[in-house]
């Protein structure tokens, strides 16, 4: 869609509203004006002493749609940042404005963009509004549906228990096993298929272990204490059982876990888990483990690339269930190929029945540089899609679970949302910390992207390690240098 704008230069703010309204349309910012009847869009910006004013005129299937959104003038005391977030809210509403009355309907997230949705009411929670004021500014300033607004109100909540756990100088660290058995339709993450890179796997655990060191010895240095261990990929449980006995012993060896109070290894994936694997584990002081049908359809499994099927996802479960850990998590995602809304529902109700004390449900996101991206076809409607998210929530409501985390992404289907829910007391502090950027991720690994955040500045520095395996064990010099010469954030 063409772009115009007009008193300012916010591209992004209009580029994000595009992208929730018209997810099919990319910004074009042509010189010429655009043709009678072409699709377009004029966004003006007028800023008084009291008021701001912006102005949306929309060009959209041969019809016009204007309309205009305002808000008070931020005063003199308010800083850059503050001013940018009103200029760019009213922006953001009056596109809004004429794009659903374009359209015909208001997307469930209204107009929030972004990916931390949870931030805004946490915000105004910290500043003292209770939950039926954050609530209504939810309503009000971004057109949010109902069911949203309280997903949302109940995550900030989580936010700020977990924040409160939390001590000046705490941080979480993740480490990254950028190795999976085999790629799912769907992922774009780094991830190499092990059965074709099995001759990485001990050089990236030798340069693995170096930035392990380095880790420990920076933290030491900064006086930092350690919440959380995540191990993610990828799929960790890819490694063999040795191979994950020498890894987490070198951690335990380099850094001090004895703040640690949540420890979690992704063996997402079920043709990967092993008695002798889940062993090490426990023994090594994981407490929480993921195994993540995303489907228990085999159909859906099989054209998502998965190597397995429903029986296996019950006999790692059965496993992970007897090695005796306090915390197991499950996966789900709605709207993956060939799946069906009543296909997603026998997915979950056997998903609930095992009694997992977290359960993850995702929406499916097309991302670039996956195969479902390129290839396409047999993919549910955001209708449906709705629906598998609608049934979702009353089910777990009903079996005694709460949502805790959420996140949204680009390219989402039908704009919604990847939620965490939990047991009484089974939130992964981890999940938390790491989105709502409650404080530093020092991040290990090939595609490790460090936090390092002051929470009492607003300060967020990012250190991000090479992305592919072979990158990484190249540069591993660098790489250890630079945990050496980390600065760490006033806290």
């Amino acid at each position: 869609m063409k772009l115009y704008l007009n008193g300012h230069n916010y591209k992004y703010a209009a580029e994000q509203m595009l992208l929730t309204l018209f997810p099919g349309e990319r910004p074009e910012y042509p010189d010429a004006p655009p043709l009678p009847g072409e699709d377009a869009l004029l966004l003006r910006l007028s800023v008084g002493p009291r008021q701001v004013t912006a102005h949306a005129v929309l060009t959209y299937g041969g019809a016009v749609y204007s309309r205009y959104a305002r808000a008070p003038a931020p005063g003199p005391e308010a800083g850059r940042l503050e001013q940018d977030r009103v200029l760019q809210r009213v922006l953001k509403n009056a596109f809004y404005r004429a794009g659903t009355d374009a359209l015909g309907r208001e997307p469930p997230w209204g107009a929030l963009t972004g990916v931390r949705p949870v931030k805004l009411p946490t915000r105004d929670l910290e500043r003292g509004l209770t939950v039926r004021e954050a609530e209504r500014r939810l309503r009000e300033l971004y057109h949010v549906s109902a069911p949203r607004r309280r997903l949302a109100l109940d995550c900030a909540q989580a936010s700020l228990a977990a924040k409160g756990s939390l001590a000046p100088g705490d941080v979480s660290l993740y480490v990254g096993i950028p190795f999976c058995p085999t790629r799912c339709a769907y992922c774009s993450f780094i991830s190499a298929d092990a059965g074709r890179s099995l001759h990485m796997l001990e050089p990236y655990l030798d340069a693995l272990c170096r930035e392990v060191r380095a880790a420990g010895a920076a933290l030491r240095r900064g006086g930092r204490r350690v919440r959380s261990v995540y191990f993610g990929g990828g799929t960790p449980t890819t490694l063999s059982a040795p191979q994950l006995d020498r890894l987490m012993g070198e951690l335990e060896e380099a850094v001090d876990l004895s703040a640690c109070v949540e420890y979690t290894v992704e063996a997402g994936r079920p043709d990967t888990i092993t008695a002798e694997k889940l062993a090490v584990l426990r023994t090594r002081g994981c407490t929480r483990v993921s195994v993540n049908p995303q489907t228990m359809e085999d159909h859906v499994l099989r054209a998502i690339g998965r190597a397995h099927t429903a029986d296996d996802i019950r006999r790692a479960w059965a496993l992970v269930r007897e090695a005796g850990f306090p915390y197991a998590n499950m996966d789900l995602i709605a709207g993956l190929p060939l799946d069906t809304v009543e296909g997603f529902r026998r997915s979950l109700d056997q998903v609930v029945a095992m009694a997992p004390e977290n359960v993850t449900v995702h929406t499916l996101a097309l991302k670039k540089g996956s195969r479902l991206m390129a290839e396409g076809g047999g993919l549910p409607s955001p209708g449906e899609v709705s629906a598998m998210l609608d049934y979702a929530w009353e089910t777990l409501r009903g079996a005694g679970y709460t949502p805790y985390y959420l996140y949204r992404q680009k390219y989402m289907s039908g704009g919604f949302e990847n939620v965490g829910w939990c047991r009484p007391g089974g939130e992964s502090l981890y999940n938390i910390c790491m989105m709502e950027e409650l404080h530093t991720i020092l991040s290990l690994g090939a595609g490790g992207v460090t936090k390092l955040i002051d929470p009492g500045a607003g300060s967020l520095v990012r250190l991000s390690n090479p992305k592919y395996p072979k990158e990484y064990i190249d540069h591993i010099d660098a790489i250890v240098a630079q945990k050496e010469d980390i600065t760490w954030p006033i806290s």
